[in-house]
C-alpha cells in the first residue's frame, strides 16, 4: 500500500472541526494502517498529488450509530469524591472484557448526588463527517 502525506480538516455537519492537520505539520501514514474511515482512504488512493477533495462519511461508515446501551449510571459516592467529575470530562473506567480487565474511556454525561452517568460511545459516533483532504505526497 502507498504511503501518503496529507493536510486534512475533519468537520461535523454543523461545521465544527474535530480534527485538523495543516501543511506545516502534515500527517504521513501507509494506507490501510490509519484510523481514518475506509471511504477516506479509498479517496486518497485515487487522488493525485496536489489534489484537494472533500469526502463525506456517514455515521455508519465512520464511528457507527450511537448506542443507548453504552450509557451507564454508576452509583458510587466514593468514585465521585475521588474523581470530582464534571459533564464532558473523559474518564478511564475499568471493565472486564473476555475475562481480562481493561481501561475503557467514558464521557461523563451527568453528575447527581451519589451517581454519575457515563457514555462509552466514541465521541464521533452518530455523526456524519466531512474530511477536507489535500494530498501532498504519495510514495
Amino acid at each position: 500500500m502507498p504511503t501518503v502525506t496529507i493536510a486534512v480538516n475533519g468537520l461535523l455537519d454543523n461545521g465544527e472541526v474535530f480534527f485538523s492537520v495543516n501543511k506545516k505539520n502534515p500527517l504521513t501514514f501507509s494506507l490501510g494502517s490509519s484510523d481514518l474511515p475506509p471511504t477516506v482512504e479509498d479517496a486518497l488512493e485515487e487522488m493525485k498529488v496536489g489534489e484537494v477533495r472533500k469526502v463525506k462519511v456517514t455515521a455508519e461508515e465512520g464511528y457507527g450509530a450511537r448506542q443507548k446501551d453504552l450509557l451507564q449510571t454508576i452509583e458510587s459516592e466514593d468514585l465521585i469524591k475521588k474523581l470530582n467529575p464534571t459533564p464532558g470530562m473523559v474518564i478511564s473506567l475499568r471493565a472486564d472484557k473476555d475475562g481480562e480487565e481493561q481501561s475503557i474511556p467514558a464521557t461523563v454525561i451527568e453528575v447527581n448526588e451519589g451517581s454519575i452517568t457515563v457514555d462509552y460511545n466514541h465521541p464521533l459516533a452518530g455523526h456524519n463527517l466531512t474530511y477536507e483532504l489535500e494530498l501532498l505526497k504519495k510514495e
